[in-house]
């Protein structure tokens, strides 16, 4: 799958520190958790490991997520999932 031009991730990288700053005092622990979790999911951060084709010798580096479930990356596949089951509940109206 092909990587977005722009992620919340790379938002909060560039613009949370000040972001943060500005509202000192007015978040939850938990909201901070959540961005440092997105911050640093599937970066060197979390570490990662190497995967390696054994025809063509080929290594690439697969970074770990964070798995938080207000990450966008790490949710992705279980709200598409979580769409998919509704739609097939839905009465056949137009």
């Amino acid at each position: 799958m092909e990587r977005p031009d722009l992620e919340v991730a790379d938002i909060f990288r560039v613009h949370g520190p000040a972001w943060r700053q500005a509202q000192r005092g007015h978040l939850s622990l938990g909201q901070l958790k959540v961005m440092s979790a997105i911050e640093q999911c599937r970066s060197a951060a979390l570490g990662g490991h190497a995967l390696r084709c054994d025809a063509c010798e080929h290594v690439d580096i697969a970074y770990n997520s964070c798995r938080n479930r207000h990450c966008p990356k790490c949710q992705a596949g279980a709200a598409r999932r979580w769409l998919e089951a509704r739609r097939s509940e839905l009465l056949p109206v137009e």
